[in-house]
């Protein structure tokens, strides 16, 4: 992996508002998958536990994990938290992908 995945201050103010409601020892892993409307899509899921060759963000009481297999298909990428007229919600900006759908949660390569 060329480019480590960054994630912004606004997605972990909101990534720790979150796990703040949560049990002691959760984290949010983000991962890829097949499916979605353009091939593959972003899975958001609150687990208590990681496995060794996952990568770890922690920053400022939010920690996030990346499993090795969807780092192949996040290099470089950048998750952020927007808020805008149309509502809130995580954006994953991924210089990977060559078409997304138009929610922003599925992507093709």
């Amino acid at each position: 992996m060329s480019n480590p995945i960054t994630v912004t201050d606004s997605a972990i103010k909101r990534i720790a508002k979150i796990l703040s409601k949560e049990p002691d020892g959760s984290m949010l892993r983000i991962s890829v998958s097949g499916g979605g409307c353009s091939g593959f899509q972003y899975n958001y899921d609150i687990v208590t536990s990681r496995d060794d060759d996952d990568l770890v963000i922690n920053k400022d009481g939010a920690i996030v994990l990346f499993d090795s297999l969807s780092l192949q298909y996040m290099d470089g990428a950048e998750v952020d938290f927007v808020s805008d007229l149309m509502g809130q919600s995580f954006q994953i900006k991924n210089p990977m992908a060559s078409a997304s759908c138009g929610c922003g949660t599925s992507f093709s390569i």
